[in-house]
């Protein structure tokens, strides 16, 4: 049988997508594949996305493991922070008065600096290299990263339409304006910023099968195998992070889908610097390691913002990861909430966008969390960050949003104070917020002492790190149960139009 090689080390996101169902073997960080080296026992390799070069865990053993394959003229494919890694450098330093280099293998001539980009993409193909072969039309996929700024003298392979950079529109007359993948001169070593490349192009997946040699029985051996590792996968909560994915038993076998479809739930807070992501990422963690399979989505077009929660659920990037606002993000409310109702995910954590009103009175609809929200009556969890007015602020601010959430038609299930430094506040502010809203549920998260880079996802983040600390967050200082039990099956009702939001608000 052909051995198709996935790296599995702290950091990577081996869940995001399913490469084509072609992942054979997971290769750690030891460089081996069956207690042998991963280049005399591979076929093929493939690099997922993530932080790989910012978590740091790529020793000596892997990246000589890595050289020899591309020596030895065997394909290997990075995707991402697989591409990073196979580059000569990436500059991390966003929002850094110095850039912050970070090597690479020096496999693919190119270095890499800072672009935001969350888009859906069609991509122009260039053939210099055998991937390409036969691809006369654009490939598709998707970009969510946060260094995709390539530049060097490698042969290109995809040049990127993107709508978006760096949270801004900029791309009006519909070009082909981001390099987004390159080979080295042999062709055999291949980088792109498109994830999905190999699940939605078949034309792309079947050269790296003809490019193996395999066979009609190889292929059939390669799909049993895969069913194989993504059971492994599914197996622990992140990578090696000692949390082992729970017999669902107890309380929470209640949460199970049964046919009857998820309960939804979203994360909505009063603004930017909420912690919005930290909570989400750490309550993903958490019902998974419980045995309920999560579905993740983010309201608007930053779908990097659920990456650490898929990177604790193992859980891939489905086409409805960003609810469109506007003309931001992926897919209708609509759309999304069908296909949900069909899935056999159990819970739906929904990340909103800013403010839960944010764009609220913009004449577009939708184009605000709190009209997604209405549109299906979808319950919210409303949180605040205590960290820059003190907790008296923050609750004022939270009751006067929950109050006005009801007379929206949005049902507050909990209100939630994060970074809170002081539990005597905490407690005596509880009853103002019972006494002012129909909120039975107060909870808080003690704020964090946390040094170091790595732990802001609009500027640099460790999928590992910062994922651990959001799951033993949330475990220390929230029930799970009563989460969960916040979650109610939805359907979707009808987009609010904008003279009606007027005249509830005004």
């Amino acid at each position: 049988m052909k051995k198709i090689g996935l790296v599995y080390i702290k950091g990577a996101v081996p869940g995001f997508e399913n490469f084509g169902e072609l992942p054979t073997h997971l290769v750690k960080s030891n460089g081996l594949v069956d207690g042998k080296k991963a280049s005399s026992e591979l076929d093929a390799l493939i690099i997922p996305g993530g932080t790989l070069l910012e978590s740091g865990d790529i020793s000596d053993d892997l990246s000589k493991e890595i050289k020899q394959i591309a020596k030895n003229g065997k394909p290997i494919i990075g995707v991402c922070a697989g591409l990073q890694l196979l580059a000569n450098q990436t500059d991390i330093g966003r929002k850094s008065e110095v850039p912050i280099i970070k090597e690479g293998l020096g496999l693919i001539d190119v270095n890499l600096s800072p672009l935001i980009s969350s888009d859906r993409v069609n991509a122009k193909v260039y053939d210099n290299s055998f991937i390409t072969k036969g691809q006369n039309e654009d490939v598709t996929g998707f970009h969510t990263h946060t260094y995709g700024k390539i530049e060097g003298d490698a042969k290109p392979l995809f040049y990127s339409k993107i709508q978006r950079m760096n949270y801004g529109d900029v791309n009006k007359k519909s070009e082909y304006n981001i390099f987004s993948g390159a080979c080295n001169d042999d062709g055999n070593v291949i980088g792109t910023m498109i994830h999905n490349i190999l699940d939605e192009n078949p034309i792309i997946r079947n050269n790296l099968l003809n490019y193996i040699d395999a066979s009609s029985e190889d292929i059939e051996d390669i799909s049993a195998k895969n069913k194989e590792v993504k059971s492994k996968i599914n197996m622990e909560v992140g990578i090696d992070s000692g949390h082992k994915i729970e017999k669902l038993s107890g309380e929470f076998l209640k949460y199970k889908n049964n046919g009857k479809g998820p309960k939804f739930l979203m994360i909505g807070s009063n603004g930017s610097d909420s912690g919005k992501t930290f909570i989400l990422t750490g309550l993903a963690g958490a019902l998974r390691k419980r045995g309920l399979k999560v579905a993740l989505m983010k309201v608007g077009p930053d779908a990097r913002d659920i990456v650490p929660g898929l990177y604790l659920t193992n859980g891939k990037m489905e086409d409805y990861g960003s609810i469109k606002i506007g003309h931001l993000g992926w897919m209708d409310i609509k759309l999304a909430i069908d296909k949900l109702n069909k899935s056999d995910y159990d819970i739906v954590l929904i990340e909103g966008v800013m403010s839960v009103f944010t764009g609220l009175l913009n004449e577009k609809v939708p184009y605000s969390a709190s009209e997604i929200a209405m549109s299906s009556n979808i319950p919210m969890l409303l949180m605040s960050g205590v960290n820059k007015g003190g907790i008296e602020s923050a609750t004022v601010d939270l009751v006067a949003h929950a109050n006005m959430l009801k007379k929206l038609g949005v049902t507050v299930e909990a209100i939630l104070l994060n970074k809170v430094y002081n539990q005597d506040i905490f407690e005596n502010v509880v009853p103002y917020i019972k006494n002012n809203t129909q909120v039975k549920n107060v909870l808080n998260v003690s704020k964090l002492k946390i040094d170091g880079r790595g732990f802001t996802p609009e500027v640099e983040i460790r999928y590992d790190l910062f994922s651990k600390y959001a799951l033993e967050c949330v475990e220390e200082n929230i029930d799970i149960n009563t989460i969960a039990s916040m979650a109610k099956n939805v359907n979707f009702n009808r987009i609010v139009p904008f003279e009606e939001i007027k005249n509830r608000v005004i």
